[in-house]
C-alpha cells in the first residue's frame, strides 16, 4: 500500500472519545438485550439460560465495570467537577456505576448456581432486571448529554489526547479482548441463544 494510503487508512481508524464511549455502550446494549432474552425467557416458562447469564455477566464485570466505567470515573467525571458542569448529573451516574457493581457480583455469584431454584432464581432475576431498568436511562443520558457535552470542557488538543489515552489503557487492560473482541464474545452468546439474527426483530 502506497504511504499516502497507509496514512490515510490510519487516520481514517482513529476514533473520538465520545465514539468510542460510545460503541462501547453499544457492547453494554447487546449485553443487556441478552438480559431480557433471559427474563423473557422465564416469563415464557422456559428454562432459564445460566451459562449465557454468567457469560455475559462476566463481559459486563471486565469491559464495561473495569474498562469503560473506569475511564470515565478517572477521565471524564474529575474533568467534570472541576468545570462545575453537569455535577449533579455525574454524582448520579457514578453512584450507579456502584449499584451496577453490586448487582453484577449477584448476578455472577447465582448464575453458577446451574442446578438451583425457587428463592436463587427470583435473586437473579430480581438482579437482572434492577441492571437492566438502571442502565438502559443510565447509558442513553450519558450518550444524549454527557458525551456531547465534554467538547465544551476540554481544548481541542486534551480531548484528542483523551482519545489517545483511552486506546493505551484499553490495550493494557484487555490486550486482543478489547473492543472487537468483546463483540465477537456477545455475537458467540447471542447465536447461542439464537438471538443473532438481527432479521427475526423485524415486525411483520
Amino acid at each position: 500500500m502506497p504511504a499516502a494510503q497507509a496514512a490515510f487508512a490510519a487516520e481514517d481508524e482513529e476514533v473520538s472519545p465520545a465514539e468510542d464511549l460510545m460503541r462501547e455502550h453499544g457492547v453494554l446494549k447487546r449485553c443487556l438485550l441478552i438480559y431480557r432474552e433471559a427474563l423473557h425467557r422465564h416469563e415464557s416458562k422456559e428454562e432459564l439460560p445460566k451459562k449465557e447469564i454468567m457469560q455475559t455477566a462476566q463481559i459486563v464485570r471486565r469491559f464495561i465495570e473495569e474498562y469503560h466505567e473506569k475511564l470515565e470515573e478517572e477521565h471524564l467525571f474529575p474533568r467534570f467537577r472541576q468545570a462545575k458542569k453537569l455535577v449533579s448529573l455525574v454524582d448520579v451516574l457514578e453512584k450507579q456505576h456502584q449499584a451496577g457493581r453490586r448487582q453484577t457480583d449477584l448476578t455472577l455469584q447465582l448464575s453458577q448456581r446451574v442446578h438451583a431454584g425457587g428463592n436463587d432464581d427470583e435473586k437473579l432475576l430480581r438482579s437482572l432486571q434492577a441492571f437492566v431498568r438502571m442502565y438502559e436511562p443510565h447509558e442513553a443520558r450519558e450518550d444524549t448529554v454527557l458525551f456531547p457535552t465534554l467538547r465544551q470542557i476540554v481544548s481541542s488538543h486534551e480531548y484528542d489526547s483523551l482519545g489517545e489515552d483511552f486506546e493505551k489503557l484499553e490495550q493494557k487492560l484487555l490486550g486482543s479482548d478489547g473492543f472487537e473482541g468483546m463483540v465477537d464474545k456477545v455475537a458467540g452468546i447471542e447465536k447461542s441463544l439464537g438471538i443473532y439474527d438481527l432479521a427475526q426483530f423485524t415486525p411483520e
